[in-house]
């Protein structure tokens, strides 16, 4: 039976505003088994980056439980803290931003090593044997040891912030759609680069993203996002084949296919976008959705159901006993 590492129950993120109050996340829950990854997508704006931030606590959530291995992290001590993030680290986005720029290879790897003491009683010559291993893992040359991040080109940045997360020989790392500022070759590369990473040493992630396209051969689950909310989750497989939410089959839409004589039906969306800012007690996506009706706007937020077995939507239109909008995608 599969192990839960994680499970995030009711989490909520709001941030005061001149104009009221930001519903950044909105009462979301999912869990992940060991070893697996849950894709998390949507759109600028959505909350994804809210959710992992939260979960390993670099900003505080406004309520809800976030169970890692059983012990709520939103409960635990400056000191438990510190100790849990041994095991919970973090790859960013922009690997320029995310290195001190003063910083060698060598000091950004080693620093983590040293933080949380993980050779204890290590010796220079020690820690650089370490340190080199780590470059060696994530494919970064030894040459390159005593350079700084501007000397070095995006991929390999990514590559250093990757060996970072890795010096703690964490259990479970939240991925801050750390290929979106990459090129298409180089994208490849670390994509490959995680996989082998999980594969070898049992991780298990949180790959943040807004490119479906990305995620579809890397997670086991995905769950989809739209304004602080859950629009849809299930297997990755699952979600390709029998999308249920207008969102996800929009997103899921815009997916170039490299299939010639593919057809591929577009959906265009209109309308504007339900501001997160004290949102009306009505679908969030109401506004934009080609299927709008009177229960969108007066039933209030749609619950996140089971429609089909382990695949969940959140839309008053595909409840279950109800039919399922049809969309054929990539036929």
């Amino acid at each position: 039976m599969a192990e839960k590492i994680l499970e995030v129950k009711n989490l909520k993120k709001y941030f005061p505003n001149p104009r009221g109050t930001l519903h950044a996340v909105d009462d979301i829950s999912f869990s992940i088994n060991r070893g697996e990854t849950l894709g998390i997508v949507g759109e600028s704006g959505c909350g994804k980056t809210t959710i992992g931030r939260c979960i390993i606590r670099l900003i505080e959530s406004t309520s809800g439980e976030i169970l890692f291995e059983g012990r709520d992290i939103l409960k635990m001590s400056r000191k438990e803290l510190i100790r849990s993030r041994k095991d919970m680290q973090i790859i960013f986005q922009d690997p320029f931003s995310s290195l001190n720029p003063r910083m060698t290879v060598f000091q950004t790897i080693a620093g983590p090593l040293k933080y949380h003491n993980i050779i204890p009683g290590a010796r220079k010559v020690d820690i650089e044997r370490r340190v080199l291993r780590l470059m060696e893992i994530v494919g970064l040359a030894e040459r390159l040891i005593n350079t700084h991040p501007h000397e070095l080109d995006g991929g390999r940045r990514q590559r250093i912030g990757i060996a970072r997360a890795l010096a703690v020989e964490p259990k479970f790392i939240v991925c801050d759609e750390p290929v979106s500022a990459l090129d298409v070759s180089i994208q490849a590369q670390i994509l490959n680069l995680l996989k082998q990473l999980q594969r070898d040493m049992g991780l298990t992630f949180i790959f943040i993203t807004h490119d479906l396209s990305v995620i579809n051969h890397f997670a086991d689950n995905i769950l989809v996002m739209y304004l602080g909310k859950e629009a849809e989750m299930a297997s990755a497989e699952d979600l390709f084949v029998r999308p249920q939410h207008p969102y996800t089959k929009a997103l899921l839409s815009a997916v170039l296919v490299a299939e010639e004589g593919a057809n591929l039906q577009r959906v265009q969306l209109r309308g504007e976008l339900s501001s997160p800012i004290e949102p009306p007690d009505e679908c969030r996506f109401a506004r934009r959705c080609n299927y709008l009706s009177d229960e969108c706007k007066r039933g209030g937020a749609p619950p996140l159901l089971e429609i089909f077995p382990n695949h969940f939507a959140a839309c008053h239109c595909v409840a279950p006993g109800k039919n399922t909008l049809q969309l054929q995608y990539g036929t």
